[in-house]
């Protein structure tokens, strides 16, 4: 490890192989995190044994380097069990940090591996100092901020917040807050957040219909890569503390450039230019994207997004101008050489395919390489068309060496693994989570299903009997003007996103809610940018004081506006206010829900991409009422980006078919699918199941005259109405299964 000219700026780096780590470490890294096996947010990439992290420990120890292991995935419940043995195996390995994000994860570690230090990972989406403040009142040592924000605001954060900040300062953007993006899973079940990405928003789209813009197309969503090595020293001012290079997926070159180019920058005295032209130089050999400084200069970068360029990583090799009988001719804009890893991407169908060049030619001559400039033929995938793009990703000579294979030995720590004590330790934490009643570790007999949790008590509804009747509906909206249309019955809650427009039609419309408003709960927004938190305090406040106790948190961290930041176990319950957790909290077991009701919150809304299979294994009785988003269109992905090229409010289309429609909404741009997820039509089989409510959500459907009232018929299973609900609809993840 280098003396560094900041040496209070941690440089981490990412390792997904051992020569990844091996290369870290020889090229300066301070710290290199890596994925805990199955359970991160590279659950693609190859997976570590227990002997390579132990290994790796050892390896990295004995050069005064830190390891921390990114156990970064939402958590199922049938997983929990698997989530201890690694817990219990990291804990006896002495690893210096865990990232997490599931907030099971956290009231796992915090609870019973107190040894472990705690990273909130940037899929917890820390983005503003309310936010923060929380995160260090639970525990965390450190918090790695949202991409999207800039110096200014992480300096506000650093001011007001007693707790380490990390930022990510290279590497591939994602085009929505980490945390927040549902796309991948909703297109076909294989959650981001579980760290089975397919990177959707990297595919070509085209706008529909007729007029400006109808029929254009382009890679609308595909972020260039981050690069902020000149801005060390703003960063170092902002009171960052760590930099993290992006890349678990990258090869051991990759990580060695990159780190090796901050590493030159750290050791320089600030602003020295000789430095940052020989890290420019390093950075250029790391083929990566197209590079922007992303958020710390602007909340609105220009050059974040190249919408008529695929993104891939690589440099660009050319288009292909002719294809057949598996050969393909172009003219090169970059040398390639036999060996060199290639990766091809299908224009049409937005596909991508490596493989390795083995075959080269040249005016009709077999050839080892050839320049930039020269018209080749080369041997490539039969699915290659007329038009696709080249690059390339790798080259001969690195991958040459690398094949020699890493010089750690994690044979030798296999054998010196102690596997019964971790056995021993982990089945001690189980026995106390069968104790305390985690229904997916006690054996159970088959019975007919559960009757559901009974929430409070029903207000006027129309029919006597108990709670277990009859569905418990919610019903959400983001503007009150939709509530000009007769509503046939009357919902448990009335759910509105609390927003300035909201606020201030509240006020002049309060006398026409009648009953409706003493069933009002006002919700909060996922993000909230730093700028914002003063209105949201006063508004809070003011409402407050007109007696609205009942409020729905669309961040954990956002408990923290409701008093002194609560920690896991010490928030009062039945306190002065009524906290509900909205669906973004991202709750996809039963110690989340124990953990939310510990900070405070009575209800909360499981994941809106659970599966039926994961809803049952749940169950009901975790001190938490719980929910579940049952009709809405759902947000695939928030980003605080609007470019110019943005149509909001008009159709895209995938060239698979898929379609969805950008919306703005609390200062930012939110893609909503364009069918509608709903399970009405299952509503007493999700109370079978123990959902103790289900949130009708209109805030993004478009309704047309008549329709609220058909959705709040099928929501409480009336019969008539003048106009039956006609829209294109799907389950989501719920009759599938969430991967």
């Amino acid at each position: 490890m280098s003396t560094t000219q900041t040496p209070s700026m941690e440089l981490l780096a990412p390792a997904g192989t051992l020569a990844a780590f091996e290369a870290a470490v020889a090229a300066g890294a301070d710290a290199v995190y890596i994925g805990a096996p199955a359970l991160n947010a590279r659950a693609l990439a190859k997976q570590f044994s227990l002997a390579d992290i132990a290994a790796m420990v050892d390896h990295a120890h004995r050069h005064g380097v830190k390891v921390y292991v990114a156990m970064n995935s939402l958590v199922k419940e049938e997983e929990i069990g698997a989530a201890v043995s690694t817990l219990a195996a990291l804990e006896a390995l002495a690893v210096d940090a865990l990232i997490i994000q599931d907030l099971g994860l956290y009231r796992l570690a915090r609870l019973h591996f107190p040894k472990l230090r705690l990273h909130a990972s940037t899929l917890m989406a820390g983005h503003n100092s309310a936010v923060v403040g929380q995160f260090a009142a639970m525990g965390f040592g450190r918090v790695v901020l949202a991409r999207e924000l800039t110096l200014d605001e992480i300096g506000a954060i650093h001011r007001q917040c007693p707790v380490e900040l990390e930022v990510f300062v290279h590497g591939a953007l994602c085009f929505s807050y980490s945390g927040l993006c549902l796309f991948s899973s909703y297109l076909g079940g294989k959650s981001g957040l579980r760290g089975r990405c397919v990177q959707p928003c990297r595919r070509r789209y085209t706008w529909t219909g007729k007029g400006r813009g109808g029929g254009q197309s382009g890679y609308f969503f595909s972020m260039n890569d981050l690069a902020a090595v000149e801005l060390i020293p703003q960063l170092a001012a902002a009171g960052v503390r760590s930099l993290k290079i992006e890349g678990r997926m990258r090869s051991p070159r990759y990580v060695a450039a990159v780190v090796a180019a901050y590493r030159l920058v750290l050791d320089a005295p600030p602003g020295d230019p000789a430095a940052l032209t020989a890290a420019r130089q390093r950075l250029g050999e790391a083929m990566g994207r197209r590079s922007t400084s992303g958020y710390f200069t602007t909340p609105q970068p220009a050059d974040a997004l190249s919408p008529h360029h695929s993104g891939n990583v690589g440099l660009f090799l050319g288009r292909l101008d002719a294809c057949g009988g598996g050969r393909a001719q172009l003219t090169l804009r970059e040398p390639l050489r036999c060996g060199d890893r290639l990766r091809l991407h299908q224009e049409k169908s937005g596909e991508r395919q490596a493989f390795t060049l083995k075959d080269l030619e040249y005016r009709g001559v077999a050839v080892a390489e050839a320049p930039a400039g020269k018209a080749v033929t080369i041997l490539l995938p039969e699915t290659a068309a007329a038009g696709d793009s080249l690059y390339k990703v790798d080259v001969s000579e690195r991958r040459q060496a690398e094949g020699e294979g890493p010089r750690l030995a994690p044979e030798r720590f296999a054998r010196r693994l102690p596997a019964g004590a971790i056995a021993k330790r982990a089945e001690r934490v189980l026995e106390a989570l069968r104790r305390e009643g985690v229904h997916s570790l006690v054996a159970r007999p088959r019975t007919a299903p559960q009757r559901p949790v009974r929430p409070q008590a029903a207000r006027g509804r129309g029919k006597k009997g108990g709670e277990g009747d009859r569905f418990v509906w919610w019903l959400k909206v983001a503007d009150f003007g939709l509530l000009r249309q007769p509503l046939p019955e009357l919902p448990e809650r009335l759910v509105v996103t609390l927003t300035a427009q909201t606020a201030a039609q509240f006020q002049r419309q309060q006398r026409q809610l009648g009953p409706l408003a003493k069933r009002l709960v006002w919700a909060l927004p996922p993000i909230i940018l730093e700028a914002d938190l003063a209105f949201y305090r006063q508004a809070i406040g003011s409402l407050v004081r007109s007696g609205f106790t009942d409020w729905q948190l669309g961040h954990i961290g956002q408990v923290a506006l409701f008093g002194k930041p609560a920690a896991g176990g010490t928030a009062p319950r039945g306190g002065r206010f009524n906290l509900m957790g909205d669906y973004t909290l991202n709750i996809l077991n039963s110690l989340a829900l124990r953990c939310v009701g510990e900070l405070g919150l009575r209800r909360a809304q499981l994941a809106i991409e659970s599966d039926r299979d994961n809803l049952r294994a749940v169950g009901p009785g975790h001190g938490v009422v719980t929910g579940m988003t049952v009709y809405g269109a759902v947000p695939l992905f928030i980003a605080r980006l609007k470019a110019s090229h943005f149509q909001y409010e008009r159709p895209l289309v995938s060239p698979k078919g898929e379609r969805l429609v950008l919306k703005e909404a609390w200062g930012q741009t939110v893609a909503v699918a364009d069918s509608v997820f709903s399970l009405l039509e299952r509503r007493q089989e999700l109370a079978a199941l123990g959902i103790g409510y289900g949130v009708v959500d209109c805030s993004f459907v478009r309704l047309r005259k008549g329709e609220l009232e058909a959705v709040v018929r099928q929501a409480a299973g009336l019969a008539g109405g003048r106009r039956p609900l006609r829209q294109r609809t799907d389950t989501f993840n719920y009759l599938g299964t969430l991967g």
